[in-house]
């Protein structure tokens, strides 16, 4: 083999795992297609999304159209190469210890990325996975115990009491509050807050976020998948280097610490960053320090200022917040020794219900 030669993987997008199923039933690609043409005649909107998934899966393509989630823009249409889907399912695989003929859990929409690579991982893995209606609950009505899933935040919330029959949860799509993260189980279910993107096909790193914190009262890192390289670019944001997953480096908008070659922090986007009167503001570092003293949905931004040029503003969601007052908000956020002068709020604005992506992520540009 040349130094210019590739060698070709040895499982690719055409392979179905023998031990793969699908709500009870074993499937090879011939099968699986004649279920996606049932799902599309027959079913639901939700199954005729997994039905057209499938037959683009299983066409001659290299490749598979797949929309962003828009939590920083309009989503768009991109094509992604199905080999690296099938690669980021086996780093998935690696990472999480998803084994063999281990039982999984689709309740996302196969609309984006997340719920697309639920089924890849099943077919490449050899997963037994069920479809469920997505919904804000999923697990109402589901009595079966699983190893692996993938969850939105508000799935979780909602889930709270049946989470336990879940062994591995990754959870992504928006950030997590810190509310929902106190009241997440300890134990009995393994609840991961990942990152990535669609560029990335989902999740390149994750964080183990039930349990105990470090001896800093620290969040822990975000660990990398296997295959990925990351570093900083000048203005500290993420440069990510995944050539099995990528054929280009990403850079990102995310300011992080890097702790080592394998972990980093998450600080907040770079395009959020507000610079009032020469101080340069991470409102999602703000926002951290106040988590305790509003319980609900909440962001700040910042806003035209004639001396600052940018003021600091909270906008508080009134209804995650009933009952909360302007009034309150800032007596709590006045005796909050964690918050500097300059990161308390010029204004205050509460307001009906924020505006989100289907993902649940608030959009923190609408508000004006």
């Amino acid at each position: 083999m040349t130094g210019t030669d590739k060698q070709e993987p040895s499982i690719t997008y055409k392979n179905i795992h023998n031990r793969f199923k699908l709500d009870g039933t074993y499937f090879g690609r011939e099968g699986l297609r004649m279920a996606a043409c049932s799902y599309i005649k027959e079913g639901e909107p939700y199954e005729r999304a997994i039905g057209d998934f499938l037959l683009d899966w299983l066409d001659n393509s290299e490749t598979i159209t797949v929309h962003t989630s828009g939590s920083t823009g309009k989503p768009k249409p991109m094509k992604v190469s199905k080999q690296n889907m099938v690669n980021s399912a086996l780093a998935t695989g690696d990472f999480f210890g998803i084994t063999v003929g281990d039982r999984a859990l689709l309740c996302l929409p196969v609309d984006y990325i997340a719920g697309k690579m639920m089924l890849v991982r099943a077919m490449i893995l050899g997963l037994e996975i069920d479809l469920v209606k997505p919904s804000s609950d999923p697990l109402k009505r589901m009595k079966k115990d699983y190893d692996f899933s993938a969850m939105t935040p508000m799935q979780v919330e909602n889930s709270l009491s049946g989470l336990s029959r879940i062994k591995t949860l990754i959870v992504g799509g928006a950030p997590m509050s810190e509310t929902l993260k106190a009241s997440l189980p300890k134990r009995s279910c393994k609840i991961y807050e990942t990152y990535g993107m669609t560029e990335t096909v989902t999740h390149i790193a994750a964080r183990k976020i039930n349990g105990r914190k470090n001896k800093r009262g620290e969040e822990p890192c975000f660990t990398l998948l296997p295959g990925i390289k990351v570093s900083l670019d000048e203005r500290d944001c993420l440069v990510i280097n995944a050539p099995h997953l990528s054929d280009e480096t990403i850079t990102t908008n995310d300011l992080v610490e890097l702790v080592s070659e394998k972990k980093f922090h998450w600080l907040g986007r770079y395009d959020n960053i507000i610079n009032s009167g020469g101080i340069k503001l991470i409102p999602e570092q703000i926002e951290h320090k106040i988590r305790d003293g509003i319980k609900g949905r909440f962001y700040l931004k910042g806003l035209p200022d004639d001396k600052l040029g940018e003021k600091l503003v909270l906008f508080v969601e009134e209804k995650t917040n009933p009952g909360l007052t302007v009034e309150n908000i800032r007596k709590e956020l006045n005796g909050l020794s964690s918050l500097d002068k300059y990161e308390i709020p010029k204004e205050i604005h509460m307001v009906g219900t924020f505006e989100e992506t289907k993902s649940g992520k608030v959009l923190r540009h609408s508000v004006l």
